[in-house]
């Protein structure tokens, strides 16, 4: 990955926790890399007091299934209740207008506060 492709990736890291630090919640901000354990993009995301991994990615192409094991393995080294991913939309600069993708397990696990449906098939 180039260094531009970093300060791209970077710079829509801050917008969407940016947005949601001021929408949301204030001790939203966007996660310091922190090597081979990492635990997603954005910090400081919770709902109904469980952390929520968020991966984000600026990128022309769209890769979901490779994305969605990368919030998965992040997921489960942030011990959180779920991991989405908030990928660009192109020719939309909003953060608002990005769009969020997560499967339907972590749509039941954010829905439920629970992970207990992925144990019980």
């Amino acid at each position: 990955m180039t260094r531009y492709h970093r300060q791209k990736g970077a710079t829509f890291e801050r917008m969407i926790a940016d947005y949601l630090a001021k929408w949301v919640d204030d001790r939203i901000d966007r996660r310091v890399k922190t090597g081979a354990k990492d635990r997603g993009d954005i910090a400081g995301l919770r709902h109904m007091g469980q952390r929520v991994v968020l991966e984000c990615k600026n990128t022309a192409k769209t890769l979901l299934g490779p994305w969605s094991a990368e919030a998965e393995v992040e997921r489960g080294n942030d011990d959180a209740l779920a991991g989405l991913i908030v990928h660009k939309r192109h020719g939309k600069g909003r953060p608002e207008d990005q769009w969020v993708t997560l499967t339907v397990g972590e749509l039941v696990a954010l829905l439920t506060a629970s992970r207990e449906h992925y144990d019980a098939e």
